[in-house]
């Protein structure tokens, strides 16, 4: 499906991904991760100009938050990822902390919902995405948020296998180096991502549906 044949009304939702102040705030323990990324696409402007476009257009946002960091999370586990581990050690969107509460400028809003959190980089792994995605009707999805190679990938990734099409926005996202971000939407997203924009693209074609 081209992305200009339009995201069809009531099936159609944006999944942001961890918007959190760990990632997104200049204080944020994950910001120096990606920051020289996020800074070259311009990601903030990119992430507002999306969720704007997507609230003008009536699309349903979905928050797809990770797992509030506590510092026995893993204690007793046969096998956390070598990422959790990481993860245990800088406890980034600890509970109760700043940094696990949302960036102001993406704060869901009255009437957004919001997924339980993920353990791992899907969005979809033991959580309830699914069932409220197909609750609410949605077969197309748009993922924006944090990080491209990693829980962006591995949520679209799920999506595409559980039949929802599925659409990147390659300048609302950010990695750790040019080499993971060319990965994921290079190499990589082409084997299950429906469709691959820019911010603008993604503006066009929502555009483009609200005319039809």
């Amino acid at each position: 499906m081209s992305p200009m044949q339009g995201y069809p009304a009531g099936r159609t939702a944006l999944l942001f991904v961890d918007p959190y102040n760990d990632f997104l705030a200049e204080d944020g323990k994950l910001w120096p991760l990606v920051a020289d990324i996020a800074r070259s696409v311009d990601l903030h402007a990119h992430l507002r100009t999306v969720v704007s476009c997507v609230r003008q257009a009536g699309l349903p946002v979905f928050i797809v938050p990770h797992h509030r960091s506590e510092p026995d999370d893993f204690k007793g586990w046969d096998h956390p990822t070598p990422y959790q581990l990481g993860a245990a050690r800088v406890q980034p969107f600890a509970k109760d902390s700043w940094g696990g509460e949302w960036h102001p400028d993406f704060a869901p809003q009255p009437g957004d919902i919001i997924a339980k959190e993920h353990w791992g980089g899907s969005g979809f792994s033991n959580t309830d995405l699914d069932y409220l995605l197909k609750q609410h009707r949605i077969t197309h999805v748009i993922l924006v948020g944090l990080i491209a190679n990693t829980c962006i990938e591995t949520t679209g990734r799920f999506a595409s296998e559980l039949g929802y099409h599925v659409t990147l926005v390659r300048d609302a996202t950010a990695a750790a180096s040019a080499a993971a971000m060319h990965a994921a939407h290079e190499i990589n997203a082409p084997t299950y991502a429906h469709a691959i924009l820019t911010t603008q693209g993604l503006v066009d074609a929502l555009t483009a549906r609200a005319r039809t």
